[in-house]
């Protein structure tokens, strides 16, 4: 038995930090050697940088993980709706200026659900920046958006109060336990306190308006896809597909498309629903390990 020494445990300890952005308290998770290849991992709704707490102790001796929640969820700031715009171009932004403050000028991405427009927009600012994608249910084809988004669409092209309060059902603790449980045939692998914990930040005064406006947010992420493809096609970069084939959300009509534009592409579409890494993750983190090395990308 190898006895890990005291300054290793030091290096590869998750360390959970704030920091000040446009005047926001950005929460973010920092764990793996400061000088080894950097992964941002971008969370998707209703979580937050939680959904991540395992697969990061997991990676951190050969990577770094960083891992923020977005202003609206998890520990950061969420101001209200009537003075900070809930957008994605924001969000990207947040994620853009934390990686300028911490020095990583060189990174892969894992996206998930709302990471996937959040981490694209940043790869269409910096796509030289980009090492490698890990998309897990993250959309970039239209071929993605199917019978769960056609209650949004609807809000999408008529924006009056009726067709708001239409997807309201979205928040509530329900919708929210179902999205963990939809599509896991074993569910005694689901913990939960991840649903739970991730209805304590939905039912916050205030956070339905938010959850609201991101939804209708949303579909500026459609006009997007031509140029997220393009960068997939321009700039190639190695991409890892774990994808939840059972998820109602993100079905697995949105993870084929990708092999259209991307040469170096591998795609594993996992027995499991949304949130993958609840019933998946160590298989999650030993296919990342393998790509990444095999791509060069690794300490």
């Amino acid at each position: 038995m190898t006895t890990v020494g005291t300054s290793a445990k030091r290096e590869f300890a998750v360390h959970y930090k704030t920091t000040r952005i446009n005047d926001l308290d950005i929460f973010y998770r920092d764990a793996g050697p400061q000088d080894a290849p950097t992964i941002l991992l971008l969370h998707g709704f209703p979580t937050s940088s939680n959904m991540f707490r395992y697969l990061i102790p997991r990676l951190a001796n050969s990577f770094r993980l960083i891992a923020p929640d977005y202003p609206g969820f998890g520990q950061s700031s969420m101001p209200d709706h009537k003075t900070y715009a809930y957008t994605f171009e924001n969000f990207a932004d947040i994620v853009d200026k934390l990686a300028e403050q911490l020095a990583i000028s060189k990174y892969s991405m894992y996206v998930m659900d709302y990471g996937a427009p959040v981490g694209y927009r940043l790869a269409l600012r910096h796509p030289e920046r980009v090492q490698a994608l890990i998309v897990q249910n993250g959309n970039a084809y239209d071929e993605g958006l199917l019978k769960f988004w056609d209650p949004i669409k609807a809000y999408w092209n008529d924006n009056v109060p009726e067709k708001r309060a239409a997807i309201h059902f979205l928040v509530e603790p329900k919708s929210t336990r179902w999205q963990y449980e939809n599509g896991v045939s074993d569910l005694t692998l689901l913990d939960p306190t991840t649903w739970a914990l991730d209805q304590i930040g939905l039912d916050r005064p205030g956070n339905r308006d938010i959850q609201m406006d991101l939804m209708y947010d949303y579909r500026t992420n459609v006009p997007l896809y031509p140029d997220f493809q393009n960068f997939f096609r321009k700039n190639q970069p190695p991409t890892l597909i774990v994808w939840g084939k059972n998820d109602f959300i993100f079905p697995p009509e949105g993870a084929g498309p990708y092999s259209r534009d991307l040469k170096n592409l591998e795609t594993h579409l996992l027995d499991t629903g949304h949130f993958a890494l609840e019933t998946h993750g160590e298989e999650i983190a030993s296919r990342i390990e393998t790509f990444l090395t095999k791509n060069k990308i690794a300490r």
